[in-house]
């Protein structure tokens, strides 16, 4: 099944974010089943979601894409590229490109959106985070005060909006989005790589170049407790939806899984998931857990997704179909089954799980 882009709306929002035309396309692509046999097509199987087809290729950046997340709707998707530039896509239809942000001075490395799905807030290698305001396709603020590349960053889930941001400056900055300058810094003595806050948001989860992840109270800027064993940097942390474990992968080539519970035993360890491997790029790779808390996935260095079964440990999904390292693997917060995958090969994949 092939499918060609049907001509976008000109005016895709309103009148208020004007689409500049030709800068990002997407198409649906027929992949062999899992038998290897070219005429098993994956159309063949029953579909599971309402994509255009059962993946969909978004493509526009010139450059490596380091940064792709849904909105909390599932509805809509940012990227951040070495190409300095966010880009806004639909997820269904024809996953329209439908906005690009310019302003930042180098690769965008992180990115999330605000609750109510209005902003966006992006973390860059020119060692400034921003905000955009996603109606007018304009940047609302620049974050100073980072000395180096800005590698990770979070926001608050509840009360207070808070922004969190780790550097390779050593330091862990705490922002109120309102205003330019944090409200306050955390100093490591190492690169920050990772950064992740708690549902409460009394405490910050972070992970570096040393290897270990540490758990920060925010209001002492003091270290609760730390969990040990990965061989390398940790490259991504993340809560679990039900906020009682911790999703972590490092230059290792293993996921783990933490028990962040307040009274969890000493050993927060809980699984360790082997079969993806990192690769020679260095680049941070990214995972996420799905809606239900039941899968995780991460990126790989041999172009693939790898998802296991949290609870299981199992390997259930091991996706091709990248010409080169997966940097970003992210689940859908929506109702369908949709994994979201983002390349140095400069495309993004979005396909339903069966």
């Amino acid at each position: 099944m092939s499918s060609e882009k049907r001509p976008a709306s000109d005016d895709p929002s309103g009148g208020q974010l004007v689409k500049r035309p030709n800068l990002g396309s997407s198409r649906a692509l027929t992949r062999t089943g899992a038998t290897g046999s070219s005429g098993d097509l994956i159309q063949t199987a029953p579909r599971t979601s309402s994509l255009q087809a059962p993946v969909m290729e978004l493509s526009g950046h010139s450059g490596e894409i380091f940064a792709a997340k849904f909105d909390p709707t599932g509805n809509l998707i940012a990227s951040g590229s070495m190409d300095r530039t966010i880009m806004l896509w639909r997820t269904y239809g024809d996953c329209e490109n439908y906005g690009v942000l310019n302003g930042h001075k180098g690769a965008i490395l992180d990115l999330h959106w605000s609750r109510d799905s209005e902003i966006l807030f992006s973390a860059s290698a020119d060692m400034h985070l921003a905000s955009w305001d996603l109606t007018s396709g304009t940047r609302i603020r620049r974050y100073v005060g980072h000395e180096e590349i800005v590698n990770s960053l979070d926001i608050s889930r509840r009360g207070e909006d808070l922004l969190i941001s780790g550097s390779d400056d050593g330091t862990i900055g705490i922002w109120d989005p309102r205003t330019k300058n944090a409200a306050d810094y955390i100093e490591t003595d190492f690169p920050i790589t990772a950064v992740a806050m708690s549902e409460a948001g009394n405490e910050i989860y972070s992970g570096g170049i040393d290897n270990d992840i540490k758990v920060w109270d925010v209001r002492k800027k003091a270290v609760v407790y730390s969990m040990i064993g990965h061989q390398d940097t940790v490259t991504t942390l993340r809560v679990s939806p039900d906020s009682q474990q911790l999703l972590s992968y490092a230059m290792d080539s293993t996921a783990r899984t933490w028990d962040i519970r307040p009274f969890a035993p000493a050993d927060r360890h809980i699984r360790t998931f082997d079969g993806a491997l990192f690769g020679m790029e260095q680049n941070l790779i990214k995972g996420s857990w799905d809606k239900d808390g039941k899968k995780i996935a991460v990126g790989a260095g041999d172009g693939t997704v790898v998802i296991w079964g949290s609870d299981t440990g199992k390997l259930l999904y091991k996706l091709p179909g990248h010409k080169g390292t997966v940097n970003v693997a992210e689940f859908s917060p929506g109702t369908d089954p949709l994994i979201l995958s983002a390349s140095s090969d400069r495309t993004m994949l979005l396909g339903e799980l069966k």
